[in-house]
């Protein structure tokens, strides 16, 4: 059995969101070259998707009792996603690249919020990880797929 509880599975998840967030937004901003029209109005939809998957996530949590996360320094101690300073200097492809590896972090991380949710027999979080998961997995996909892999 895991010794991780609900309310904290739920803060980690709060923090990855948020940098996930900032990665995306970093990108956004940094994007140039071939597929630009195309990407930079993807990017606005997965930071919406992102926000949108972090409020849940916090209001579940205030929701059993807890009390989420809120501040860039919480968000940047808490999180294991490593966001570094922006370059002009990648291309496109790099920077889909790393947005696919925060991705599959948050995929493995939300199957271990299902596990946690499990183990503390908390059905309503576990479905909340398991329809965020779902949303990830596409969303990794659809990287994989401009990125012709």
């Amino acid at each position: 059995m895991s010794n991780v509880n609900t309310s904290s599975i739920l803060n980690q998840s709060v923090a990855d969101l948020a940098k996930a967030a900032a990665l995306v937004h970093q990108i956004h901003w940094y994007l140039r070259g071939p597929g630009f029209l195309n990407l930079h109005p993807t990017m606005d939809k997965f930071l919406d998707d992102l926000y949108n998957l972090q409020d849940e996530f916090a209001e579940r949590l205030i929701t059993i009792g807890g009390s989420p996360v809120s501040t860039l320094k919480e968000f940047d101690e808490i999180s294991k996603i490593n966001l570094e300073s922006a370059t002009w200097n990648k291309t496109i492809s790099q920077r889909l690249e790393e947005l696919k590896e925060a991705y599959k972090y948050l995929a493995q991380h939300f199957k271990e919020g299902i596990a946690v949710a499990d183990e503390n027999d908390d059905e309503v979080t576990a479905d909340l990880y398991t329809g965020a998961l779902g949303d990830i997995e596409k969303t990794i996909w659809m990287i994989e797929a401009e990125l012709g892999e």
